[in-house]
């Protein structure tokens, strides 16, 4: 991730929030773009963005899906991988991935077209502003897998694994949700340790081993090749 940040436009309707990292990385190829053309705009709810929904109306995620399943949150799918499995796994659950990095929005819709699954829902965003309009108590289960690390110790308020992305999680995840964390830094991990449970979350697991129904990523299979450990928690939202 590089270490850009966006900065308000003149007169933005919207109260501002910093967002680090990149939106867009090298040229897509022409099935990337196709796929952002024609898949992109009916699997993106609306509602979202602030020029979308300036007052912050919660999202009515039944007429959204077509149902009133149970909803999962992936908060940045990366390149999509975790997030299909969990989707073609688990057909009865409903799972928005929130991801601002539109070269992993394009790969994640080209996984949909190959594995035909049609559970799933897509933020080309920030999570924040999801999180903002999700209904309280309306995610069932939510992912955090290999977050952007920020290493340097002045970058580490960027982390996901803070209050100001935390909090609103623990708002909108239903009483007893589990809440999935998978890293392969040990200070991220350590950091999550200490901030998710002071955010309102009961530590059930935390060791090497991952979830029955875990698949690895490109990014886990990166570590395992750079030599670095993968590392999985477990939470409940008490």
């Amino acid at each position: 991730m590089s270490d850009e940040t966006e900065h308000p436009s003149e007169g933005s309707p919207r109260p501002w929030r910093n967002f680090y990292g990149r939106r867009s990385g090298k040229t897509m190829r022409a099935s990337q773009k196709t796929y952002l053309n024609e898949d992109l705009d009916r699997l993106r709810p609306r509602g979202i963005t602030h020029e979308e929904n300036p007052t912050r109306e919660p999202l009515d995620l039944a007429a959204f899906f077509g149902n009133d399943n149970p909803v999962w949150l992936e908060v940045g799918f990366g390149g999509g991988e975790h997030l299909v499995h969990m989707a073609a796994r688990y057909r009865d659950v409903n799972i928005i991935g929130a991801e601002p990095f539109i070269n992993g929005v394009a790969m994640l819709l080209g996984k949909i077209r190959q594995a035909g699954v049609t559970n799933l829902a897509v933020h080309p965003g920030d999570a924040r502003d999801l999180m903002d309009v999700l209904p309280e108590g309306s995610v069932a289960r939510a992912f955090l897998n290999y977050p952007d690390p920020w290493p340097k110790a002045r970058h580490h308020r960027r982390r996901f694994v803070t209050p100001e992305h935390l909090l609103p999680l623990h708002r909108v995840l239903a009483l007893n949700a589990m809440f999935r964390v998978a890293t392969d830094i040990p200070d991220y991990m350590r950091q999550t340790l200490e901030e998710v449970p002071a955010a309102g979350f009961e530590l059930i697991a935390h060791s090497g081993t991952p979830w029955e129904d875990w698949i690895s990523t490109r990014y886990e299979q990166k570590a395992l090749r750079e030599g670095r450990v993968p590392d999985y928690a477990t939470f409940r939202r008490a």
